[in-house]
Parts: structure tokens; C-alpha cells; sequence
């Protein structure tokens, strides 16, 4: 069974080379659907830190969810993503399925104005 799903995608360390390179280890799995534009967003949480760059893709998998956020780990991994005590602070890369199978799963995508602007902008019936 083929899955749907749409992944944000955000750094604020070599934002430009990371998103990329993310894209690309993605796509080497995946089939990428659709992108949505990429803009620099304010931090949230700790302000002292570089803009991030946000953006989301939609893909088509195979694998299911769990598998899938398994291989995004795998990915973040691969791009030196250090996780810290602070969720808020810089990060070479950051990817959350935020939609499955059209259904919204992470509630971001609410309250964050890019995340549903892009989200909106990948499936636009989705709200």
C-alpha cells in the first residue's frame, strides 16, 4: 500500500546545504510529490540563535509510519543532528511528519503559520 505524507523540513545551521541534502536523502527512498517554498522563519523557544529555514515536502512511501520516521531519524542522523536539552535550539536539520495519509498528526500545523501555509499549499482540500 502506498502512503502520503507531507514532512516539514527546517534548519538554522547551513540551512541551504542542509534542506538540500535532505531532500536528496529523501528522494533516494521516496517518491517526492510536491515541494512548497522554503522561507526564514523567527526562532521559537530560544531567540538568541539564526533564523531557521522552513519548508515541507509531500511524498509517496511504501513504508509505514513507524518505519518512515524511523528512516527520517536515519536521515537526521546522516546530517549530524544533535539533539539537545533545549528542543528549541539550532539544529542542522529537523523533519516531523506532520500529515499521514491526509490526516493531520501533529497540531504545529495549526498553530504555526509557514507549517500550515505550506501544508495548505501541498494539498490544498487538507482544511
Amino acid at each position: 500500500m502506498m502512503n502520503t505524507a507531507v514532512i516539514s523540513i527546517g534548519s538554522n545551521i547551513n540551512p541551504d546545504s542542509n534542506t538540500g541534502s535532505a531532500l536528496t536523502l529523501m528522494a533516494a527512498e521516496v517518491t517526492i510529490v510536491k515541494t512548497s517554498d522554503f522561507d526564514f522563519t523567527e526562532p521559537i523557544g530560544l531567540k538568541n540563535q539564526p533564523d531557521f529555514l522552513n519548508g515541507a515536502v509531500l511524498v509517496e512511501t511504501d513504508m509505514t509510519m513507524d518505519a518512515f520516521a524511523r528512516f527520517l531519524k536515519d536521515v537526521e542522523k546522516s546530517l549530524k543532528r544533535e539533539r539537545t536539552e533545549n528542543k528549541f535550539g539550532p539544529r542542522t536539520i529537523d523533519l516531523d511528519i506532520v500529515v499521514w495519509n491526509n490526516a493531520v498528526i501533529d497540531d504545529d500545523v495549526y498553530t504555526r503559520g509557514f507549517l500550515k501555509k505550506a501544508v495548505k499549499f501541498l494539498i490544498p482540500d487538507i482544511f
